[in-house]
C-alpha cells in the first residue's frame, strides 16, 4: 500500500524552546515553513523568540510549559493545536543537568532530573501520539545526549535519564511501527546550549570552586590530557545549537516511506596545524 506524502502544513511542538537547542530547532522549523509552538517555563523568553520568527514571516506561538505537570502539558497541547492546527511534529528538547556526583545527590534531586528529562518527555508524547497515530502520520524526535554512548562524571542522574529516554524511544518506535508515526532519536554530542541557565547560586558556587581547583592542578594534568584525547573529549570543540537544529529538520523532512531511527552528531575536530 503506497504511503501518502506529508501534508503541506505540518505544525510542530518544541519543548525547551526558550534557549539552546530548543530555540534553534524552533527557528529552523519555522524557517522551513512549519508553524511552531514554543513551550518552556520561561514564557517571556519564548514570546520574544516567537515575535522574531513572526517578524521574519514565520508562524509561531509561545506558550507556558512545565513538562513535569499533567495540567501544563494538556494546556500546551490544546492551546497549540487551537492556534496552529493538528500536531504533525514533536521535538522534545526540555532538559536540565545538575553537576553533582551520583552518590552525593539526594533522592529528591535525582528524581527531579528524572521527572524533567525522562517522565516529562513521556508525558508530552503520550498527550500527542495517540491522535497522530489515528491520523496515520507524524514525527516524534527525542533529543537525547552523547552521554548515552560516553557517560560523564558528575552527571549521574542526567546520564540515567537520557539512557532511559533512548530505551523509551526505542520501545515507542516499535509500538508505533505501522501507524505512520516515526519515532526518532537525535543524539547530539557536546553542545554550547542554555543548559545550566537555571542553576541556583549555590550550584554555581560549587561549580566555580571546582573550576578553580582544576586550574590550580592543571600543571599536573599533562599526562591525563593525553589520555583525554582518546576519551569522551578528544578536542575542545562544541556543536552549535543550530547544528543540531539542522539535523532535526533533516529527520522530520525525510519523505514518507523513509525513517531515520537514530542520528548521532559530534563536533568536528579542529584542522591539524
Amino acid at each position: 500500500m503506497p504511503v501518502p506524502p506529508h501534508p503541506e502544513r505540518r505544525p510542530a511542538l518544541v519543548t525547551g524552546a526558550s534557549s539552546g537547542i530548543g530555540a534553534a530547532v524552533a527557528v529552523a522549523l519555522a524557517g522551513a515553513g512549519r508553524p511552531v509552538a514554543l513551550g518552556a517555563r520561561r514564557t517571556a523568553v519564548c514570546e520574544d523568540l516567537a515575535a522574531t520568527i513572526r517578524a521574519r514571516g514565520g508562524e509561531a506561538v509561545a506558550l507556558p510549559l512545565d513538562v513535569t505537570s499533567d495540567g501544563s502539558v494538556s494546556f500546551f497541547v490544546s492551546e497549540a493545536e487551537q492556534a496552529l492546527g493538528e500536531t504533525e511534529v514533536v521535538v522534545t528538547c526540555a532538559g536540565e543537568v545538575t553537576p553533582e556526583n551520583s552518590h552525593e545527590t539526594s533522592a529528591p534531586a535525582f528524581e527531579a532530573q528524572l521527572q524533567l528529562n525522562l517522565l516529562g518527555t513521556q508525558r508530552l508524547v503520550a498527550a500527542v501520539a495517540p491522535a497522530t497515530a489515528a491520523r496515520r502520520r507524524g514525527d516524534v524526535v527525542f533529543v537525547t545526549s552523547g552521554v548515552v554512548r560516553l557517560p560523564r562524571p558528575r552527571m549521574g542522574a542526567y546520564v540515567a535519564a537520557k539512557n532511559a529516554l533512548e530505551g523509551l524511544a526505542e520501545a515507542m518506535r516499535m509500538e508505533l511501527e505501522g501507524t505512520g508515526v516515526r519515532a526518532s532519536v537525535l543524539r547530539p554530542g557536546p553542545t554550547l546550549s542554555g543548559m545550566g541557565s537555571t542553576w541556583s547560586a549555590e550550584v554555581l558556587q560549587r561549580v566555580l570552586q571546582r573550576v578553580l581547583q582544576r586550574v590550580l592542578q592543571r600543571v599536573l594534568q599533562r599526562v591525563l590530557d593525553d589520555w583525554t584525547r582518546f576519551g569522551p573529549a578528544g578536542h575542545d570543540r562544541f556543536l552549535r545549537p543550530r547544528d543540531v537544529a539542522v539535523a532535526v529538520l533533516a529527520v522530520v523532512s525525510m519523505p514518507r516511506g523513509a525513517h531515520v531511527t537514530l542520528l548521532e552528531i559530534e563536533p568536528e575536530a579542529p584542522l591539524n596545524p
